[in-house]
Formats: C-alpha cells, sequence, structure tokens
C-alpha cells in the first residue's frame, strides 16, 4: 500500500478536526498511528481522545506556551530546539514502529515562525518509508512542501465567531 503525502492548509477552521478524522479513521482499521502537535501543548480534547485509543501515540510540542511574536530571543530557541526534538522523537517513532498515519499538526507554523528546519522536514518527506500515509497542517505552506503534497486541502474562512468577539470554546475549538 503506497502512503501518500496531505497539506490540510488555509485560513479556516477544520485543518486540524480534518487530522483528527484520518487518525481515527486509520486507527478504527487497526493500524498505527502517530499524532504530534506543534506548538499545542496537546491537552486538547482532540488529543485527549487520541492517546486513549489503541495503536495511537500523541506527542506536542510548546514549551513556552506563547505566540511566537511575543517570545524572548531566549523562548524562541528553547522552542526552536523542542520542536526539532519532537519532529525528530516523532518520525524516528513512526518509522521504528511502522505506523501507517504520521500527523505533523500545525508543522506549517513551526516552518514559518523558524522553529523547524524546512528542509529536514522535506528530506523525511523525500526519505519516508514508502508505506506511512503523512498529513501536515497549518497556514501558508511553502512550495517545496506542496510540491511533495498528493493531496492539498484548502479550508477557507467565509465567517468566523471570533469576528463577533467570540473567544474559542473548550470542547468546540479546542
Amino acid at each position: 500500500m503506497t502512503g501518500l503525502i496531505h497539506i490540510y492548509c488555509g485560513d479556516g477552521k477544520g485543518k486540524t478536526t480534518a487530522s483528527v478524522g484520518l487518525a481515527v479513521r486509520c486507527a478504527g482499521r487497526g493500524n498505527k498511528v502517530v499524532f504530534t502537535q506543534f506548538l499545542k501543548d496537546g491537552t486538547s480534547g482532540e488529543c485527549r481522545v487520541l492517546a486513549k485509543l489503541p495503536d495511537v501515540t500523541v506527542m506536542a510540542a510548546n514549551p513556552v506556551g506563547k505566540f511566537s511574536f511575543r517570545m524572548t530571543e531566549a523562548e524562541k530557541r528553547e522552542t526552536a530546539d523542542a520542536l526539532t526534538r519532537t519532529f525528530d522523537a516523532a518520525t524516528g517513532f513512526a518509522v521504528r514502529e511502522h505506523a501507517r498515519l504520521l500527523v505533523l499538526d500545525e508543522v506549517c507554523a513551526a516552518i514559518s515562525c523558524g522553529f523547524l528546519d524546512e528542509k529536514t522536514v522535506v528530506k523525511f518527506l523525500e526519505t519516508k518509508p514508502e508505506t506511512l500515509e503523512v498529513v501536515l497542517t497549518g497556514r501558508g505552506p511553502s512550495e517545496a512542501l506542496q510540491a511533495h503534497a498528493d493531496y492539498i486541502t484548502e479550508m477557507k474562512m467565509q465567517r468566523h465567531p471570533f469576528e463577533k468577539g467570540i473567544a474559542a470554546r473548550e470542547g468546540i475549538e479546542f
């Protein structure tokens, strides 16, 4: 079975949700799944449920817990180190454990913020096991990432409650 590469991108809601749905589908067929979040702490509702599923491993890295534009230079270095370690751990684990699906949630943001080296991610995509399906999510995927994708799905915001001053709600947005 050939493993393909997906990108879920855009400014709309649903990128992580789509990757969670695919992870559940894959695990529901008895496959190993590695679900990795960058710039998130892994405590969202979806991660709590995924972590309870057999054959699903959840990893996350957000050591500082701030938006990048609010980080000091030291915090940015700490975040970059943590995200690089998490990427290496997730990809290494997925390969060693013969996972069927690897989700790299918010990897596009990790790259665009300068926390993760794009060349490292591209090299992994070029050398990944043939049967490993990979999902990359986030806004603004680079041309290099898009060039490797078999699927590119863009979520487009047309309306969002944030525009009315409604903050993210537990159980719905996280």
